[in-house]
């Protein structure tokens, strides 16, 4: 099994994510609501530059020490939702609730990244030393 480059995590995160902002924006386009107006734009854009930092940190410790990766893997997790409840939800929650198109702007493009990070790392767990 030949492991997961950078290149090759960062381009398979770029294609999954873009092909659910697609779906995602016409959705939305349909419904005749901004891309802005949910911070839907901004919480793929944020996903992804997490995502990309995530991997690319964990791909590079994976060459010189695979014991730590969990913690990382876990640690970058906690940062992101971090940052969701410090500048997402506060945007979220300020009409007093949180409605689902809200929930979803930024739960789908975590969840893509989250399921990459996690087929990426269980393949560079799985390599033979």
């Amino acid at each position: 099994m030949k492991e997961f480059s950078s290149t090759k995590s960062l381009s398979l995160l770029i294609l999954s994510l873009g092909f659910a902002f697609a779906l995602h924006a016409a959705y939305l386009f349909k419904q005749d609501i901004a891309l802005g107006q949910h911070l839907t734009w901004q919480a793929y854009l944020f996903n992804f530059l997490a995502a990309s930092a995530i991997l690319v940190f964990l791909l590079r410790l994976a060459k010189k020490n695979k014991s730590n990766l969990g913690f990382i893997f876990m640690g970058g997790s906690f940062l992101k939702f971090l940052v969701f409840f410090l500048v997402f939800f506060p945007v979220y929650k300020a009409d007093g609730e949180m409605q689902t198109i809200e929930f979803s702007s930024f739960f789908i493009p975590y969840a893509i990244c989250l399921s990459v990070k996690s087929f990426v790392l269980i393949r560079q767990l799985n390599q033979a030393d």
